[in-house]
């Protein structure tokens, strides 16, 4: 299966440095896939110069005179910049010339974007953004993190309907167990909003376990494929456990190499503690999709280096073989008239 994918070649913190190798990279490896890296032509094309001969059918440039800054305000971004990098990737999208952008870039300002070129899903109010964390069982799906700071029972509702597609999809799980985060298992504890949106769940086809605690995000008791929260919850749970995981590393790496013994002690370990990194890598859970859109995005983290920026690459790959977005819009459809109907 053929598939394109456009690159925001200047997005995030270190932009082409990072875009291009992982790009060549990616083309390396999958001999079905194409790419369009979005950007000043005249910083690619001389970079690329080799690579657009070596992958002349599957590699191009699209040139884009503007760049969108990572502090830069969306609505300023979505109005003044229309031919950024990240504005021509997604109009891209939006002209079936590729089939899934992913950008590096000012996360506000591509949710703005993406929203304002795309599109919503019918029956769908707000996208959400939603990527996996490392846990024992494996990985564990969650949305919003942080994409829509106030939500109403129904966004909540709407966002487990397209979360649980998703996980579906790429996972190949039949019926995904889907768990709402709350402060405790009980159904007595949480806010209005989060009991209203289990009652909502608990009349649905979804496979909808109940409340979920924080800790099933990584290591819960609880069994679940895809944890749903507003994102004002989800991204800082998101923050924490990513806070957390550079504590460690650091305690780590300072206790390890105290003095001559535990260097020693260290390099015995040696083997364990890379396994142990590579488990937790946050570069392999990379990349971010934007659910509700109708069309493919895929937000990298602003800081990513190459191994991350293919592991975003890699996941628009799956989404597109998988046809996520007509599966999610079918999913939709069918549990609004499931509703209308009851």
């Amino acid at each position: 299966m053929s598939l394109t994918i456009s690159i925001d070649a200047m997005g995030g913190d270190y932009g082409p440095e990072v875009t291009i190798p992982a790009s060549l990279d990616c083309l390396k490896s999958n001999p079905d896939l194409k790419l369009i890296l979005v950007g000043d032509e005249a910083v690619l094309k001389p970079q690329l110069a080799r690579a657009l001969i070596d992958y002349r059918d599957r590699l191009s440039i699209q040139h884009a005179s503007q760049c969108v800054g990572m502090d830069e305000s969306p609505s300023k971004a979505l109005k003044n910049k229309k031919d950024s990098s990240m504005r021509v990737a997604i109009n891209l999208v939006h002209d079936g010339r590729a089939d899934a952008c992913v950008s590096a870039g000012n996360t506000g300002a591509l949710m703005a974007t993406a929203r304002f070129v795309l599109k919503m899903i019918p029956g769908i109010d707000r996208p959400a953004i939603i990527s996996t964390l490392p846990s024992i069982n494996g990985h564990t799906h969650v949305l919003d993190l942080g994409a829509n700071v106030d939500c109403t029972a129904e966004h909540l509702f709407q966002f487990a309907v397209m979360g649980s597609e998703l996980v579906k999809a790429v996972e190949n799980i039949d019926n995904p167990r889907v768990g709402l985060l709350n402060i405790g298992e009980e159904d007595v504890k949480g806010n209005e909003q989060v009991k209203s949106a289990a009652k909502l769940l608990e009349n649905s086809p979804l496979n909808y376990i109940g409340y979920v605690e924080g800790d099933s995000l990584n290591a819960g008791h609880i069994q679940v494929d895809l944890i749903v929260a507003d994102g004002f919850v989800g991204n800082v749970a998101l923050k924490s456990i990513e806070g957390a995981a550079k504590m460690i590393g650091t305690a780590l790496k300072e206790a390890f190499g105290k003095n001559a013994v535990t260097k020693l002690a260290g390099l015995l370990a040696y083997p364990v503690l890379k396994s142990f990194k590579n488990r937790i890598d946050p570069r392999l859970y990379n990349g971010a999709s934007f659910l509700g859109l109708r069309g493919l995005v895929i937000k990298s983290h602003g800081g990513a280096d190459v191994l991350a920026f293919k592991t975003a690459v890699h996941l628009a790959e799956v989404e597109v073989k998988k046809d996520v977005i007509r599966k999610i819009s079918e999913q939709v459809e069918k549990t609004l008239a499931l509703r209308e109907n009851a």
